[in-house]
């Protein structure tokens, strides 16, 4: 007997009856993140391509096409194939693909969207070449340009251009462009900060295009940035296509960045909650509730607890151990909800996404690429 883990919630549902721990999306603020977004580009001409990562959700992806949005980004290639899965016909894996059997399977996905990969190795570039080959296919390549980041990524000037050359070359592949990501900035708090390392960047394709146009290489897509730098790519005149994905949810480490006003990051609302229960209270300074490691991601920080009052101070497998002020606020069965610290891996921990407005379940859907590492 095949045994299927129950859903937490059904829609219709009040929020108060469903089972914990639950990863939930207040749909009110969701949308608002989606509206906030559109209108802080209004006037770019520019391409938005969302991070899928953060959501590995096909309906939220749907979503953000809704909103403009021509297609996501995906890390890797059992997320891009979920995506197509659920209706999105354009990918970018956003990362090096390495392996036969990796790389058949995405000159597969190239017979059924379009798919684009990126690549730092002229190796990896034959490989792909081959592949696409057998496939009879035209994979899209960008070369990954290191801006900052120091993680993939070829290095900028002549590296970046004797790769871009090796691709252009290739039968099968189709040089599309420059992905140059400074993952580094995202989260240095410091506006200025932030702005200076992207203003490096900037400098670094730059440079770049212009050896490449020397060679008659022109670029369709120069792409890259993230929620905490969008819209200083978006006004650079270089990037053409940004890559935000976590301004959807807002997490607690987002929300620590501060804006160009010094005050904390408040260009988008918190939309996404790990729902948990109070399990036990024998302490009159402590509440123990029933979401740990296997619920929430604490790699950037412990979640803040959406409650006065309350300090969540660390977290086991299965337990998180709360600092209560009023340990009459906190009996045994009440229900919070927890911001986690970063959103991306606290997401890949659940199988479903519990939309809700007010106190209402309206939807529930499934994390479809939950668990896509390969």
């Amino acid at each position: 007997m095949t045994f299927q883990i129950p859903c937490p919630a059904e829609p219709g549902m009040a929020l108060s009856e469903v089972d914990t721990p639950a990863l939930l999306l207040d749909l009110d603020a969701f949308d608002t993140n989606l509206q906030r977004l559109d209108t802080s580009l209004e006037g770019k001409q520019l391409r938005v391509r969302p991070h899928a990562k953060s959501h590995k959700c096909p309906e939220i992806a749907l979503r953000q096409m809704a909103h403009g949005a021509v297609g996501v980004c995906c890390q890797k290639v059992t997320e891009a194939e979920a995506m197509v899965a659920g209706g999105i016909p354009d990918v970018l894996v956003s990362n090096q693909v390495v392996g036969p059997r990796k790389i058949q399977r995405l000159a597969a996905l190239a017979q059924r969207a379009r798919v684009s990969v990126l690549a730092d190795d002229a190796d990896n570039v034959d490989a792909l070449n081959d592949a696409a080959a057998k496939a009879g296919v035209r994979l899209n390549v960008l070369v990954e340009v290191n801006v900052g980041a120091n993680r993939c990524g070829v290095e900028p000037g002549e590296p970046a251009r004797k790769l871009a050359a090796v691709v252009a070359s290739s039968s099968n592949l189709h040089l599309r462009g420059i992905h140059a990501y400074q993952g580094a900035a995202q989260h240095v708090r410091s506006a200025d900060e932030r702005r200076a390392l992207i203003e490096r960047a900037v400098r670094l394709v730059s440079e770049t295009l212009a050896l490449l146009h020397e060679d008659g290489l022109e670029c369709e897509i120069v792409t890259g940035a993230g929620t905490g730098t969008y819209l200083m790519e978006a006004g650079s005149d270089v990037y053409n296509e940004i890559q935000p994905g976590s301004y959807v949810f807002m997490d607690a480490d987002y929300a620590r960045n501060l804006a160009e006003d010094g005050k904390p990051f408040h260009a988008f609302l918190h939309s996404l909650f790990v729902w948990t229960t109070v399990m036990s209270h024998t302490n009159p300074g402590r509440a123990v509730v029933d979401a740990g490691l296997k619920a929430l991601s604490v790699d950037s920080g412990m979640p803040l607890v959406d409650e006065p009052g309350a300090e969540y101070l660390g977290a086991s497998d299965e337990h998180g151990v709360l600092r209560v002020d009023d340990a009459s606020r906190y009996p045994l069965g009440k229900k919070i909800r927890l911001i986690p610290g970063h959103c991306d891996p606290t997401v890949n921990l659940h199988d479903w996404i519990v939309g809700y407005r007010s106190d209402t379940v309206e939807s529930v859907w499934p994390i479809t690429a939950r668990g896509a590492l390969y």
